[in-house]
């Protein structure tokens, strides 16, 4: 499967100042396939050392934390010989072992020319138990599929290309066309073993299949966070907030029974897990957006659109015959859409504007930063003399010098408004904006 993180895995290799990698992200969404498949194609050899699955092997790291006898130790348990600058070491689920995350800083520092990667789920709960080796790795995250990457395997590499380049107005065919791709991916959605089942006979409900295990997986996993937080009110704060995605999140609604406090851990926890992306409220008078956020009011994302659509438990007969894709799930699918692909693209802190007056209110999905610009978006349907909030953002902070409004409308430019209308399946290339 084609994977964008391949590139960035080309650079680190390369770097003259490498540090060992590790590689976050949820589970399920293709670290380990990933990183081995980089490896086979970059590397004379490639030594996995999977942490969860060889638990014995944890022995390894639990004396001196020494360079050359630890890699003795591995090439004795995995009958081969690493050979610094020509294999690559990959500790996978290492999160099952905080000490082999120890270890990463002293190969740094005494083995530099050792290419190592470490992957895992829950690596924050891991970091807490240790002195974790801070400015001695390096850290990369890997989302499900972006939009594209669904593209790319299930063969429609021509497609890919054009939503990968800079927005500009498509043929009404093609416009169409990638339209009803951005329908299948809301239900297929980007997790890899989705994506795969789908491509095989272009069946929706192969995948739908795969999601009720994933979802299961994940569920299975709340075991895990034991003793941080109560496994029932983890199971519905995650179904809580799929359904919630586009809505202020309120504690109080997301698990009835439970005390806020209980509710809040909860949450914070799938959020550590990056099974949930928070979204943050901010200023956007300036850079950094980060420096105005409230912890009091924020939305959330939901790791996968395809998993979101399951846990909502969408009526899908119904859901996928609408005409508009901002229909779909009171238009909740597209807002998810748009940020997780956002997320894809590497804005990885989100944020929303949001304004309580006692007359009104107004609200922006997503305000990003591009290039020391702030870019207030909006996914909205209708004619721009409807996007009252996007012009009073655009009129109160002049700073933001254009507003984009993703939409099933072609793209077009109204410079007397200072918007751009933007097609839903554009998102990733935010950067080109």
């Amino acid at each position: 499967m084609k994977r964008f993180i391949t590139e960035k895995l080309e650079a680190w290799k390369n770097n003259p100042r490498r540090k060992p990698l590790v590689l976050r992200g949820a589970r399920q969404v293709g670290k380990t396939w990933s990183v081995l498949e980089f490896g086979r194609s970059h590397f004379e050899g490639v030594h996995l050392v999977d942490l969860e699955q060889h638990f014995d092997w944890h022995r390894v790291f639990q004396g001196d934390l020494i360079a050359s006898k630890v890699l003795s130790e591995l090439e004795i348990l995995l009958n081969a010989r690493i050979t610094p600058g020509r294999d690559l070491l990959f500790l996978d689920e290492i999160q099952s072992c905080p000490r082999a995350l120890m270890m990463l800083r002293y190969f740094y520092e005494e083995c530099p020319q050792l290419h190592v990667i470490a992957a895992g789920s829950l690596l924050e709960f891991a970091m807490k138990e240790i002195s974790f080796p801070v400015g001695r790795v390096q850290f990369m995250t890997l989302p499900p599929m972006s939009f594209a990457e669904y593209l790319l395997n299930t063969g429609k590499d021509a497609a890919a290309k054009v939503i990968l380049s800079t927005p500009e107005r498509q043929p009404e065919s093609i416009h169409q066309m990638l339209l009803k791709e951005v329908r299948q991916y809301m239900f297929v959605g980007g997790m890899p073993e989705c994506v795969l089942a789908y491509s095989r006979a272009g069946r929706v409900r192969d995948a739908f299949e795969v999601q009720a295990e994933l979802v299961n997986a994940y569920r299975q996993d709340f075991s895990k966070y034991a003793p941080h937080s109560d496994k029932r009110c983890l199971n519905a704060v995650l179904s809580s907030t799929a359904r919630s995605v586009g809505q202020q999140v309120k504690y109080s609604r997301l698990a009835e029974g439970y005390a806020n406090p209980t509710i809040h851990k909860a949450f914070d926890l799938l959020c550590l897990a990056q099974v949930v992306h928070k979204i943050r409220a901010a200023v956007p008078a300036g850079l950094p957006l980060g420096a105005s956020t409230s912890d009091r009011k924020f939305k959330a994302l939901i790791v996968d659109i395809g998993l979101m659509q399951h846990l909502c438990g969408l009526p899908v007969d119904l859901e996928f015959a609408r005409a508009d894709l901002l229909d779909i799930h009171q238009g909740a699918m597209a807002e998810q859409f748009v940020g997780q692909e956002l997320v894809a693209a590497g804005q990885e802190d989100l944020h929303y504007w949001a304004r309580e007056a006692k007359s009104s209110s107004a609200e922006v999905d997503f305000v990003v930063a591009v290039d020391g610009r702030v870019l207030p978006l909006e996914v909205k349907s209708g004619a721009s003399g409807r996007l009252r909030s996007l012009h009073l953002l655009l009129e109160t902070y002049r700073s933001c010098a254009t507003g984009y409004v993703f939409s099933c409308a072609p793209y077009s430019e109204l410079p007397d408004q200072r918007l751009v209308f933007v097609p839903l399946y554009y998102a990733w290339s935010i950067n080109h904006f």
